[in-house]
């Protein structure tokens, strides 16, 4: 195993394109459109930006938790805004996207954690942009059934929850989560929609072995999940945990042929992947050749 205390090679050569990403930013700006893209200081946002895309974040932009690894904004939860499912379907509309991500902060103070607004969002998304796909990255809702059955209700056609961590680190990285409550999250999604794609997503660095990483991967197909993405965590500021490793590009593509052997549909494993990152793509290549259509279920 090979240990990097300062920031290596392929982590520095990653270009911010920020030029290029500007109309976007300010558009989103204007529209009052929140991205975890910029909340959560993402690394890729250059790139994505650039490119029209984006991950929008509902639900208000501070998060009731407060994770050691993330650097969305904490505090009390904003009030709900009524408008906000048709504000992100009409940006969608707006920059013509094939496959929408939408994402949140935590709610830990409503009553539905923002279950319902997850629906409607999907629900207006179907309805502005027929021809889209919809992929949800969800908080764990607390382990609240019936809260996950309001968002599998709107019918996405990607659910995703991240484990984020190896267990023996959720104390540090996640300590108002549960390790077994996000398997839980994952695999009442499988069981209510059998043919759903079902994904989910670590980081690497920050002090885990490659044998618990391994172990998770086998808790994620255990429970039913079709993808998993695997990134290195950078510290997005000195307030939050320490990078403990730089994993090399060669054990994240050995993580990846793993994944693949134990029976993922589609592993992204890099130094730069994200959960939501090149998601379409990662969609496209998940359902492949199958045929398709938002709001179905995937053939297996």
């Amino acid at each position: 195993m090979t240990t990097f205390t300062r920031l290596p090679d392929w982590i520095r050569s990653k270009g911010p394109k920020r030029a290029a990403a500007a109309p976007l930013r300010k558009l989103l700006e204007d529209k009052e459109i929140v991205t975890v893209c910029q909340s959560a200081r993402c690394p890729n946002i250059g790139e994505c930006f650039a490119k029209g895309t984006a991950t929008f974040m509902i639900l208000g932009s501070r998060c009731t938790r407060r994770c050691g690894f993330c650097a969305v904004e904490t505090g009390r939860g904003e009030p709900l805004d009524p408008y906000e499912p048709a504000k992100v379907a009409a940006m969608a509309k707006r920059l013509g996207l094939r496959h929408v991500v939408v994402t949140s902060v935590a709610r830990d103070d409503l009553d539905d954690g923002g279950a319902v607004q997850f629906a409607r969002t999907i629900q207006m998304i179907r309805r502005l942009c027929p021809e889209s796909t919809v992929e949800v990255l969800v908080p764990d809702f607390k382990g609240r059934k019936e809260c996950l059955d309001i968002v599998l209700s709107a019918k996405p056609d990607v659910f995703n929850h991240n484990v984020e961590t190896v267990p023996r680190l959720h104390p540090l990285v996640r300590p108002q989560a549960r390790y077994e409550r996000s398997l839980f999250v994952l695999r009442t999604a499988r069981e209510k929609e059998s043919s759903l794609i079902v994904k989910s997503g670590l980081m690497l660095g920050l002090g885990e072995c490659c044998d618990e990483v391994i172990a998770v991967l086998k808790d994620l197909r255990d429970v039913g999940c079709d993808v998993v993405t695997i990134g290195q965590y950078l510290r997005p500021t000195l307030r939050h945990l320490p990078v403990v490793r730089y994993v090399p590009p060669e054990e994240f593509e050995e993580l990846k042929k793993i994944g693949l052997q134990m029976g993922f549909r589609f592993v992204f494993s890099g130094p730069f992947v994200r959960s939501s990152y090149l998601a379409d793509e990662v969609f496209s290549e998940t359902v492949g050749a199958l045929p398709f259509a938002p709001g179905s279920s995937v053939p297996n």
